[in-house]
């Protein structure tokens, strides 16, 4: 089981191999290879730093207790229907994708991230509305 943060869930739809560290991009690159080959892998929903968090580099202000990301975190738990404390499969976590999210939400929700602009994570949503689950990340 993996421990994840709200907007993570939406960080892994776009992962394609790019993080903040040569650790950071190992431990992410990981937990999305085991999510997308076994979508029942169970994820408790927290607040706060998660398993992605722990590998994040220690280069000065620690990103993930900002309260941008706090509350990024809130709103898209909100937008999936779910709450911290949660414990969930990968595959059901996609399917409140598939009710709740379009591939636009990303600009308003995700709107002070910098991997925003890459434009993969509406690509990732796209891609999980179509059925196809979690990009295969090489």
């Amino acid at each position: 089981m993996y421990r994840l943060r709200g907007h993570h869930l939406f960080c892994l739809l776009g992962y394609r191999g790019m993080g903040y560290s040569q650790e950071y991009v190992k431990n992410m690159t990981e937990l999305h290879q085991t999510l997308r080959s076994n979508p029942s892998t169970k994820v408790h929903i927290i607040k706060g730093p998660d398993h992605l968090c722990e590998k994040y580099p220690n280069t000065g202000e620690y990103h993930c207790q900002d309260e941008n990301i706090y509350e990024r975190d809130a709103a898209i738990l909100k937008k999936l229907g779910l709450k911290v404390g949660q414990i969930i499969a990968w595959g059901e976590i996609e399917k409140q994708i598939k009710h709740h999210v379009v591939p636009s939400d990303i600009q308003s929700v995700c709107d002070t991230c910098s991997w925003r602009t890459y434009g993969v994570c509406e690509e990732g949503v796209q891609e999980i509305l179509d059925g196809q689950g979690l990009r295969e990340v090489k």
